[in-house]
């Protein structure tokens, strides 16, 4: 007759239930993580304007109730880039706007625009302007908040004097306010707006959100560096001086030795402070 050595038991006993917690942890993470995956949605559609196909990324939020009214978060890309550097990736602005969303319920969208070089062109306007349709169909919204960083800080202002009605909230990150004084990447926004500043200024003129100031009647923030030389700070700055005086609800966040860059902090104060303003 043979015995078993009751450590050998024991011991064999805590590898089984070590194995069975182990599994049901991973199991447990590849529930979360699908959970995960499925809040991100990566959306085409076929655009109104030329009837090609484009693309936006939407979250929703954790605790999404569809029964209950969100605010939208658009969030526009910076040159080169694309509709997944807000939607995940670890830039301080992107990471702050992601955060603020989820704190605050809010519905996430990260929309190509046109790709790389946008600059919020006739197209990428148009593409915006369908896209917020789109989620309006979808989902019961309250408000809309349009942000972005440098091209798509810059985009945020445009779109957001060219149709204010639309808009109720802008949060926009090292962006220009005017593209007739702006001299850089020109020949992708000579591309985007379908000609040279020269050839049609009043197009220029009338991205150009410095030009507009009165049109800006919802609750915004702008950040800024002085040392900032890829989007140089002066025409948000002059256009913040004149929408402090109209506006009570502007939050100017002007770091005279920043570059173009804004930090998480920065970035996630600006989005708190129109979001804040947003629900009031």
């Amino acid at each position: 007759m043979c015995f078993e050595n009751s450590s050998s038991v024991k011991r064999d006993g805590d590898l089984t239930r070590a194995a069975v917690l182990l599994l049901v942890f991973f199991l447990g993470q590849i529930g979360a993580s699908a959970q995960d995956r499925a809040s991100i949605q990566d959306v085409s559609f076929e655009a109104e304007v030329d009837g090609s196909v484009q693309h936006y990324v939407q979250i929703l939020p954790k605790e999404f109730n569809p029964s209950e009214k969100h605010n939208l978060l658009i969030t526009l890309h910076g040159h080169g880039s694309d509709r997944w550097q807000f939607a995940t990736g670890d830039i301080d602005q992107a990471r702050a706007a992601r955060d603020v969303a989820e704190e605050h319920g809010m519905i996430y969208v990260s929309p190509d625009y046109r790709a790389s070089t946008s600059w919020m062109g006739p197209k990428a306007e148009r593409d915006v302007v369908q896209i917020i349709s789109r989620v309006k169909k979808q989902f019961s919204i309250d408000g809309v908040l349009v942000s972005g960083a440098s091209m798509g800080g810059s985009s945020s202002l445009t779109f957001a004097v060219l149709h204010p009605d639309l808009v109720d909230g802008v949060v926009s990150i090292n962006g220009t306010a005017n593209h007739l004084e702006y001299e850089n990447f020109q020949g992708a926004i000579r591309e985007s707006f379908g000609g040279t500043k020269q050839e049609i200024p009043m197009e220029y003129k009338n991205r150009s959100a410095e030009y507009f100031p009165e049109r800006l009647t919802m609750p915004i923030a702008i950040t800024a560096g002085g040392q900032d030389e890829t989007v140089p700070p002066d025409s948000v700055l002059r256009l913040a001086k004149i929408v402090e005086k109209l506006n009570p609800d502007t939050l100017l966040l002007y770091r005279p030795e920043g570059g173009h860059s804004t930090n998480y902090e920065d970035s996630r104060q600006a989005y708190e402070f129109v979001v804040d303003k947003m629900s009031r």
